[in-house]
């Protein structure tokens, strides 16, 4: 297995938890010199926290685990594409590559709606879009069906 479907692989996991607990189910990871130094699952819902993506997640935890708001040298790993929110998240924190599965047409601020890091910030990530796609897009697709049914 490539180094970046282990990873996404490791994300995808979080993922299923979040998916366990009713919330929509986005894994992530960061790792830095080929550890994982943070990880974080979608916990909004259950937390009734805005800000509890998946990324913020990862992000505080590589930050305590770095001893360092700057997490330089790390690399981010999640199921979906990241929000506005999360993509300014890993500007701020100086993370230097994404990489995510699924593409997120109504919030992807990677190139879904638009693409935050080609703007005239300071610190600019590097992104790799499409990792483990099927997968992370299934998994998202299956659980807003299940949803769909249980309303219906």
């Amino acid at each position: 297995m490539e180094v970046h479907e282990y990873f996404m692989a490791k994300a995808l996991e979080l993922a299923k938890k979040a998916y366990q607990i009713g919330e929509v189910p986005v894994g992530c990871v960061i790792i830095r010199d080929g550890k994982i130094i943070g990880q974080g699952y979608n916990r909004r819902e259950s937390q009734k926290n805005a800000l509890l993506h998946a990324e913020i997640e990862a992000i505080n935890e590589a930050c305590t685990n770095a001893g360092s708001w700057r997490l330089s040298g790390c690399a981010i790993y999640v199921t979906l594409e990241p929000c506005p929110m999360c993509a300014g998240a890993i500007i701020n924190a100086r993370i230097g590559q994404v990489f995510f599965g699924s593409r997120d047409k109504n919030f992807g601020a990677c190139g879904g709606v638009l693409n935050l890091f080609e703007e005239n910030f300071h610190h600019k990530p590097a992104i790799i879009g499409g990792i483990l796609e099927t997968e992370c897009t299934g998994l998202i697709k299956d659980f807003f069906a299940n949803i769909r049914k249980s309303e219906g």
